[in-house]
């Protein structure tokens, strides 16, 4: 049953929060482009749509640890956090961020949103380490 809550976690990790990443980094990008609203409006869908379906991610990684008992581990804790604010990052300016430019925002507003679509993206990338170098890791990469 381990096997399948992490086979999940993981694979939801990589099909919903990794489309996710890459369509919020090329938001900022299109929006200083002449003429990108339909692309525009599709990177905003995607970000959206699997953000929602992202929500099962933690969901199984909160299943997995409970499985394995590593709930109260320092390393899961932090996961917890930074993901928490990466979810924040993501719903408080990301989402915004590209509705304002999809309403007709400045060249100065993708900036801010690029700025803050990095900041996502490097919640989950110190996430994804956490995950792989932790104590007593599978990898041989633990503390």
């Amino acid at each position: 049953m381990t096997g399948l809550l992490l086979s999940v976690h993981v694979l939801g990790a990589i099909l919903a929060v990794g489309p996710v990443a890459v369509a919020a980094s090329m938001f900022p990008a299109a929006a200083r482009a002449d003429d990108a609203a339909t692309t525009l409006r599709v990177l905003h869908r995607i970000t959206r749509v699997y953000a929602t379906i992202a929500i099962f991610v933690p969901v199984f990684g909160i299943a997995t640890g409970a499985k394995l008992g590593v709930l109260g581990d320092t390393w899961l804790i932090v996961s917890m956090i930074l993901t928490t604010a990466a979810a924040v990052v993501l719903i408080a300016l990301v989402i915004p961020g590209q509705r304002a430019l999809l309403a007709g925002g400045n060249k100065s507003a993708a900036r801010r949103l690029g700025m803050q679509t990095g900041i996502f993206n490097l919640l989950w990338a110190v996430v994804v380490v956490l995950m792989i170098y932790r104590p007593d890791s599978t990898t041989g990469a633990g503390l």
